[in-house]
């Protein structure tokens, strides 16, 4: 009992007791078990001796640093001041960064497509050939001997200056390594006789190893069977990997001088095989490359065999006809393909949705489609627009109703007809419907999903025994959105120097003032890289008085003024005489006074341009590619806006201040040979009609006669002030019915003008 009793205490005491123990251990551990020197009334304890300098010897003070040969001093440390000296630093090493992340990272392209053609064929069945793979593949280039004099737009030809076939073959795998082997992965050569698929070789590259040496093509003896191997037969195309182009770099000169031949996919042939020791194949890691030859005047579409739908190459095409027949038939097949191939998915589709929590509820509608747009608070809930087949109730310019016309009556036709395409196809053979007439539509734009529709349809339905009944159906469509696509752009930069070119009439001399003092703060305060030019336009009765009465002096004498104030500015003027003022004749003036690479920005003196204007206004323009109209916010009336109120010094960017102007074209950033080329194709047309330079604009020219992009995008960078413009009653009737509404839409808002109404109404009441 006792000894229990005993174990309880100590069980609960224990630790504690083992805690103080280890503790005061490890004190005792801690402590220095030297001697220090002790001194009593100033005499030296027994058992200490001194050195000859008055330090102890033997034991070391606690807490103390030894040194070298253990002695210390007593005297107490004194600190010094260390100066601080700058370090001088090297300048710093530049990085190199590349302008794009694959150039950093080494990405490659996958496909590089050189197309074999020749002077003669270049303008047939190159063009051809270009028109059918070119949006497909990201890169085709066409090598020629001798380049033809008229090189068709959007075609990038690189010339040899010379005929030799072999030659030729030699400059283009040499041109190949000297600029692109460093871009792809895979090179592809075709003749322009042949007709390639080319989704079928994007998919075909797309699953091989591009680190394997390959040659892959239709196989082929060598003439007269001495040599072993097999070359690749230039008619049906052949491809060749990267690692097999760098291989064989060092030997192309030896293969140049050495081999002879007739061919020159046999003198490439020999050159692989010599110095790489590569046969060409038609199959590689379990692919094919399918290739067929099509007969003479054969027909594509009568074509059954399973080699021939399977193709990845056809050959020889005898013209350009022949060429779109079978881009025609090959992208039917792959369309059926896609068609088969969603069918398949949205069957797979509902058959998972069976097992899920809510089964079938699941699923959206139509399958397969992204779920609705779910909205986060009331000011992002989709607006559904309200139409008919003859008028729509949601209105760019906010009236309430306006007729349904243009790309919007194309688009609701189009609705109507594949809803009742889909509901014959459900009903049939059972039943068959007829349109009697839309009765409501409904619509809204989904960023998820695409355009949306909802159509109340009244039908005549008619059953397998003739007898028919009017009848309402609601369905519901949906135009999904597309697979997003990058389009490949050239390379701008924001270095361009603009030539910033200014009509100026008679009536416009009020407002250069404050032009050239917005202008200034914003360019020649901040060196902007452009040139300012002003066009004086005289009427012939004014250009008589010129001596006498230049209507210009003023404006004239401000350009000194502002000369004199910026030295390293210089403000060009030109003197122009018409009766008739036209874009186009203004334009071929100042063409002709700039260089070929010159970024004109043809501007009214209204407007307050910038910096930020003028880059998007480079970014925007691309030479060969591009034009660029923007569409500027005009000020309205400050009588019709500001009614009763005092005027604003600034404008806001807002809808009660005015309005982006879509009717004004006369603002545009172009390059001087993008005009010069357009011009040009306009000569025919000029003899025939001289009148088409005063009635036409240089948006028209532009959109009637080039091939370029026309870009056309608000601008809020570019304010302009509210002004009555005169219109030009010998312009065109669309030019001139553009700057009537112009005009009008200038005025104010539609309750601006309409308060004023209300206004003016209730004071002729009383």
């Amino acid at each position: 009992m006792r000894f229990s009793a005993f174990v309880s205490v100590l069980r609960s005491v224990g630790p504690v007791v083992i805690g103080i123990s280890l503790g005061f251990t490890l004190s005792l551990l801690s402590v220095n078990w030297t001697e220090e020197a002790c001194y009593i009334d100033g005499k030296e304890s027994e058992g200490v001796t001194v050195g000859q300098d008055g330090l102890l010897k033997g034991a070391r003070k606690p807490n103390s640093i030894s040194t070298g040969n253990d002695v210390e001093s007593d005297e107490d440390f004194e600190p010094r001041i260390v100066p601080y000296k700058q370090v001088q630093q090297s300048a710093p090493k530049k990085v190199f960064r590349a302008k794009y992340i694959s150039t950093e990272l080494g990405m490659r392209e996958r496909l590089f497509v050189g197309v074999l053609t020749s002077k003669n064929s270049l303008n047939t069945l190159g063009v051809a050939v270009n028109r059918t793979i070119s949006h497909h593949l990201d890169s085709v280039i066409f090598f020629t001997g001798m380049r033809n004099r008229k090189v068709p737009h959007g075609m990038f030809v690189v010339s040899h200056g010379d005929e030799r076939l072999i030659w030729n073959m030699y400059q283009n795998i040499k041109h190949i390594l000297d600029h692109y082997i460093n871009e792809f992965d895979w090179f592809y050569f075709v003749q322009d006789d042949a007709y390639t698929e080319a989704d079928r070789i994007k998919a075909l590259v797309d699953h091989l190893s591009m680190d394997r040496e390959v040659y892959m093509g239709k196989p082929e003896e060598f003439i007269g069977g001495e040599m072993e191997g097999k070359y690749c037969y230039g008619g049906y195309g052949y491809l060749l990997s990267r690692t097999l182009l760098l291989r064989l770099q060092p030997y192309l000169e030896n293969c140049r001088n050495d081999i002879l031949s007739a061919r020159p996919d046999e003198w490439l042939g020999r050159c692989i095989i010599d110095y790489t020791h590569t046969n060409c194949v038609n199959e590689f890691q379990g692919l094919q490359y399918h290739y067929y030859e099509l007969g003479k005047n054969s027909d594509p579409s009568k074509e059954e065999s399973e080699q021939f739908k399977k193709a990845l190459t056809v050959h020889p095409v005898s013209d350009p006809e022949q060429m779109y027949r079978l881009h025609r038939y090959f992208t039917e097949i792959e369309l059926q393909k896609t068609y088969d191939e969603i069918a398949k998915l949205q069957a797979e589709i509902k058959n998972v949705s069976v097992v899920a929590f809510d089964g079938n509820r699941s699923s959206q509608w139509p399958v397969g489609i992204n779920p609705p747009f779910e909205p986060k608070s009331r000011f992002e809930v989709l607006k559904w627009e309200y139409f008919t087949e003859e008028e729509i109730y949601s209105c760019i310019d906010g009236s309430p109703k306006c007729e349904l016309q243009g790309i919007d009556r194309m688009d609701v036709a189009d609705v109507i007809d594949v809803a009742l395409v889909e509901l014959n196809k459900k009903y049939k053979p059972v039943l068959h419907l007829k349109k009697q007439q839309l009765i409501n539509g409904y619509r809204r734009f989904d960023p998820i999903r695409g355009m949306e529709y909802t159509l109340d349809l009244q039908l005549e339905v008619v059953n397998q025994k003739g007898h028919s009944r009017s009848i309402t159906k609601r369905v519901h469509l949906v135009r999904p959105l597309s697979r997003t696509e990058i389009i490949p752009m050239p390379y701008v930069t924001e270095a361009t120097r603009i030539h910033i070119i200014i009509p100026l009439t008679l009536q416009d001399r009020s407002s250069v003032d404050h032009f050239l003092e917005v202008y200034a703060s914003n360019a020649f305060e901040t060196s902007e890289n452009a040139i300012l030019t002003f066009l004086f336009i005289y009427d012939p009765v004014e250009a008589q008085q010129v001596i006498q009465n230049d209507i210009f002096a003023s404006v004239k004498a401000q350009i000194n003024t502002y000369e004199r104030k910026y030295p390293a500015v210089k403000i060009p003027w030109i003197s122009v005489k018409t009766e008739t003022p036209s874009q186009i004749k203004f334009m071929d003036i100042i063409s002709k006074k700039h260089p070929v690479d010159s970024l004109f920005f043809l501007a009214n003196i209204k407007s307050n341009v910038n910096s930020e204007f003028l880059n998007r206004c480079r970014m925007n323009s691309i030479n060969n590619w591009q034009v660029f109209f923007p569409v500027h916010f005009q000020d309205f009336n400050p009588d019709v806006a500001y009614h009763n109120q005092p005027h604003p010094a600034t404008v806001d960017l807002v809808k009660d201040a005015g309005h982006f102007d879509r009717r004004s074209f006369e603002e545009a950033c172009f390059y001087n040979s993008d005009y010069m080329a357009t011009r040009t194709r306009m000569v025919t047309d000029v003899q025939e009609n001289e009148e088409i330079l005063d009635t036409l604009d240089i948006f028209d020219m532009f959109l009637k006669y080039s091939t370029l992009h026309v870009f056309r995008a608000v601008e809020p960078a570019l304010h302009q002030q509210y002004s009555y413009q005169a219109c030009n009653p010998r312009l065109s009737e669309d030019v001139y019915h553009r700057c009537v509404q112009s005009n009008l839409e200038g005025l104010g808002s539609r309750s601006q003008l309409a308060m004023l109404l209300f206004e003016q109404e209730q004071g002729n009441s009383t």
